[in-house]
């Protein structure tokens, strides 16, 4: 099932650049891909301050403006490459850009960010995309570093725990499931489930998706377990639901979706 309508996190950096171009291949021969350009109003200095000379203010303008036109260079130097033609959109939207990613991502059927692990970006468009997938009501898409898509599509591995964010990851990643080959069903350790896990394996036959159930150990830890296996076996998508517990609580105590994140060697889909 082709996704029609796409949006992507788009800041200029090498992530965002490989974000692009795996929202392109999603989108096949029918899809529409955005690049959002969402940057911050935010200055280190206020220009608008009365003590600010008008000089100043100019040249403190002349910089923000630069790192907009920069990453629109970008853009426009990728734009070719992708393929899609008059089928890819640019939008530069200010604000806080958590809220803005996270706002216009309702109006899509999925947002893909890049995984920026140490990448430098300017302070003005940096993205969290833990946080807009808390919020957004959308599922959100994580690319890693030179993950190519058409290399490797013929094998996804859904995280199971029953739970409410690991039903609404599943419903949200069907699409992607359908499109692909095989599905592997992972639960971790002794996992309590409210329903028989043979009702979700017949939902996904009905949805002729071929998907097969592994159990492994929670051994070291839930999160280390999930990339070990991804490590192991090289599927071409994780997908899982995002904080089953508090965000805080996760970051305090440094929770699977927080680290899953930030080392999955696989693109991610994450829903809450």
């Amino acid at each position: 099932m082709t996704l029609r309508n796409i949006l992507v996190a788009f800041n200029g950096s090498d992530s965002s650049a490989g974000a692009l171009r795996y929202a392109a291949s999603l989108a096949g021969a029918e899809g529409h891909v955005t690049a959002l350009l969402a940057h911050s109003r935010h200055e280190t200095v206020d220009s608008h301050g009365t003590w600010v000379p008008a000089r100043a203010r100019e040249i403190i303008a002349e910089a923000n403006a630069e790192i907009i036109r920069d990453i629109e260079a970008r853009f426009a130097s990728l734009k070719d490459g992708t393929g899609l033609g008059d089928r890819l959109h640019f939008q530069r939207v200010a604000g806080r850009v958590d809220a803005v990613l996270s706002e216009c991502a309702r109006g899509y059927d999925l947002l893909v960010i890049g995984q920026a692990r140490d990448e430098q970006t300017d302070e003005h468009v940096v993205i969290h995309p833990d946080r807009i997938a808390l919020v957004s009501g959308r599922p959100v898409l994580i690319v890693p570093p030179g993950f190519d898509r058409d290399v490797r599509h013929s094998h996804a591995v859904v995280a199971w725990d029953g739970g409410r964010a690991a039903a609404r990851a599943l419903s949200d990643g069907l699409r992607l499931l359908e499109d692909g080959g095989r599905v592997s069903v992972l639960t971790v350790g002794e996992v309590s489930m409210p329903r028989p896990l043979s009702e979700l394996m017949e939902h996904l036959k009905r949805h002729r998706i071929d998907a097969v159930h592994e159990n492994i150990s929670a051994e070291p830890g839930i999160a280390r377990a999930l990339l070990a296996y991804c490590d192991a076996h090289d599927p071409c998508l994780l997908v899982m639901g995002a904080y089953e517990h508090s965000k805080f609580r996760e970051d305090f105590m440094g929770g699977v979706t927080a680290r899953v994140l930030k080392q999955a060697p696989i693109p991610l889909l994450l829903s809450h």
